[in-house]
C-alpha cells in the first residue's frame, strides 16, 4: 500500500519541480518546522511538544513564501489534507493552500474563497501575478517587497517575524502613513525593525521616489533601547548609522538613532528636532511606542507631529488596554499581532510560574522608626500600632483620578473612578475578629466620604477615607498616609 512518503517522493516533488518551484530564486522547503514545540514544565526541568511542520512550503524568494502543500497517501482523498493545509496557510499568513494525494490537487485561494480541482501546480510567476493583483501592488512596490533581507546574524527568520516584516514593508510601499506592530516581549521586535529598514534601504525606497536611500529615524525613550540595536542588530548598516546626541546635528547619514530627551525642547533650549526639516526623514520607527510620544498629553508628541510627512511605525509589546488607548488611536489598529500566548504555544517563549512571596512587612507589619519622614519631609506619626502594607503596583491604574472642580488637583470635585471595591488580604492578625480579609467598599468618592467596612473593629471606629492630595490616601484614625501607587495601609 502506498504511503504518504511514497506520494511525496513519486508525485509531489516531481510535479513541483515541473512547475518551476525548484528553479532559483524560487525554492521548495520540504518538511519545514515552523514552530519549536511548546515547552511543558516537568518536575525541575521541561519537555517539548512536537513542533508544527508543513509538508511543503513554496517560496517565491527565500523570505517571501506564497503557498503550502499538504500531502496524503494515495489511498486517501486529497480533501483529507485540505483543512490542515488551510490552517497552516492561515497561520503563516499565506493566500494559497494546496492538498494532494498524488492523483488529485486541490487549491484554496484565500483572496477569493474559491476551492478548485487542478491538473497541475501553478508556476511561481503565475502565483505571484495573482498575489500582486489581489494586493493591488505596483511594480515598484513589488520590487521593494521582494528585496532580500539580511540574515547573516541568523535572526528574523521565524515565521511570525517574516509575516510582520512583509506586511509592514507592503503597507509602507503602498503608501500607508501610520502603522502599528504589536509583538510580545522576547519575540524579536528589534530584529523585525532591522529587516524592515534593511529591505527599504536596499530597495532605495523613499517618500519622494527619488534615486536615493531612505532617511530613517529609530526613536525610543531610553539610551539602552537605542544603543543596543544600533551596535548589534543594525551593525550591517555600517557608517550609515548615527546617534543624535549632545546637541550635534548631522544630516549626511541614513540610519539615525535618538531618544526623545535628546530631541525634545525644554526650558534651556529649543527642540533639536527642529534642526531637521519636517520632511527630512522618510520613516520614523518608535520603539515601545506605548510609553510617551503617542499619548495626547505627552510633551514628546510634538516630535511625531513635526515629522508628520514621514511614515511612522510604532512597535510595542503591550496589547490594547485602557491606559494605552492613545497609542492605538494615534497609530491605528495593528497590522500584525503576535501575543504572549502565541509565543508560548509555539515554543518560542517559555511559560511562567507564579511564586508567591510574603515579605517581612506583610507578615509582621511595619512601624516607623523615631523621627522617620515620609517622601514629603513630614514626620510619620507613631501611635503604637503596626500597619500591614500591601503592595499594589497597579493601584495607579485602578484608582483613576478624575480631575475637575476647583484647581483640578485635589479640589472638592475630584473623585476616584474605575475601582468599586478593594479587597486586601494581609496575612496573620489582620483584624481582631480573626477575619483574614478587610473589604472596604469604595463608591465614587469626593474629598471626604464615610466608608463602610465589614470588619467590626474598623466599622466601630467609623474610619473616614480622606483624599488629601492627588497622590496620597489616608485611612483615619490610624493616620497612615501612603502613595497609593506603591502601598495601601490597613491598620492591624
Amino acid at each position: 500500500m502506498s504511503s504518504e512518503s511514497d506520494t511525496c517522493r513519486k508525485h509531489v516533488v516531481p510535479a513541483l519541480q515541473a512547475a518551476g518551484w525548484d528553479d532559483d530564486p524560487h525554492s521548495i522547503a520540504e518538511q519545514r518546522s515552523i514552530t519549536d514545540g511548546r515547552i511543558v514544565p516537568a518536575g525541575k526541568g521541561f519537555v517539548r511538544k512536537p513542533p508544527k511542520r508543513v509538508d511543503y512550503l513554496l517560496r517565491y524568494t527565500r523570505d517571501f513564501p506564497l503557498a503550502v502543500v499538504e500531502a496524503k497517501a494515495l489511498y486517501r482523498s486529497a480533501l483529507d489534507g485540505l483543512q490542515q493545509a488551510k490552517d497552516y496557510a492561515e497561520m503563516l499568513g499565506l493566500r494559497f493552500a494546496y492538498a494532494t494525494n498524488g492523483a488529485e490537487i486541490i487549491e484554496f485561494d484565500f483572496s477569493t474563497g474559491i476551492e478548485n480541482l487542478l491538473q497541475r501546480y501553478p508556476t511561481p510567476n503565475e502565483l505571484w501575478t495573482r498575489y500582486q493583483a489581489a494586493s493591488n501592488l505596483s511594480d515598484d512596490a513589488a520590487r521593494a517587497l521582494l528585496t532580500a533581507g539580511n540574515y547573516e546574524s541568523g535572526k528574523g527568520e521565524r515565521y511570525y517575524q517574516q509575516i510582520a516584516v512583509n506586511r509592514t514593508v507592503q503597507a509602507i510601499v503602498s503608501g500607508e502613513r501610520r502603522l502599528l506592530v504589536t509583538m510580545a516581549t522576547g519575540s524579536g521586535k528589534t530584529s523585525v525593525a532591522f529587516q524592515i529598514c534593511w529591505k527599504l534601504w536596499k530597495a532605495q525606497w523613499n517618500q519622494r521616489g527619488a534615486h536615493r536611500k531612505p532617511k530613517i529615524l529609530y526613536l525610543a525613550d531610553r539610551n539602552v533601547l537605542v544603543d543596543d540595536p544600533k551596535d548589534k542588530d543594525f551593525a550591517p548598516f555600517g557608517d550609515a548609522r548615527f546617534k543624535i546626541e549632545s546637541g550635534e546635528v548631522v544630516k549626511s547619514r541614513e540610519m539615525y538613532f535618538a531618544i526623545y530627551q535628546a530631541l525634545a525642547e525644554d526650558e534651556r533650549r529649543q527642540g533639536l528636532f527642529k534642526e531637521y526639516s519636517r520632511d527630512f526623514f522618510d520613516l520614523v520607527i518608535v520603539d515601545e511606542c506605548h510609553r510617551g510620544s503617542s499619548r495626547d498629553e505627552s510633551s514628546w508628541r510634538s516630535i511625531l507631529e513635526y515629522f508628520e510627512p514621514a511614515t511612522q511605525l510604532g512597535m510595542t509589546a503591550t496589547p490594547l488596554r485602557d491606559d494605552n488607548r492613545d497609542t492605538y488611536l494615534y497609530f491605528g489598529n495593528p497590522i500584525y499581532e503576535y501575543s504572549l500566548r502565541q509565543g508560548i504555544d509555539d515554543g518560542f517563549l517559555a511559560p511562567y510560574r507564579v511564586h508567591r512571596v510574603i515579605t517581612e512587612w506583610d507578615a509582621a507589619g511595619w512601624r516607623p522608626s523615631h523621627y522617620e519622614l515620609d517622601r514629603y519631609g513630614r514626620e510619620i506619626p507613631d501611635d503604637g500600632s503596626a500597619f500591614a502594607l500591601v503592595a499594589v503596583p497597579v493601584m495607579a491604574a485602578l484608582l483613576r483620578l478624575k480631575r475637575g472642580g476647583r484647581g483640578a488637583r485635589g479640589g472638592p470635585n475630584c473623585s476616584f473612578r474605575a475601582l468599586r471595591e478593594l479587597r486586601v488580604d494581609p496575612p496573620g492578625r489582620a483584624v481582631s475578629d480573626g477575619s483574614s480579609a478587610i473589604t472596604v467598599p469604595l463608591p465614587t468618592m469626593t474629598a471626604s466620604t464615610q466608608a463602610r467596612c465589614s470588619c467590626p473593629r474598623l466599622r466601630a471606629a467609623s474610619p473616614v477615607i480622606h483624599f488629601e492630595s492627588p497622590d496620597a490616601v489616608a485611612v483615619r484614625p490610624s493616620r497612615v498616609a501612603a502613595n497609593f501607587a506603591i502601598t495601601y495601609g490597613i491598620p492591624v
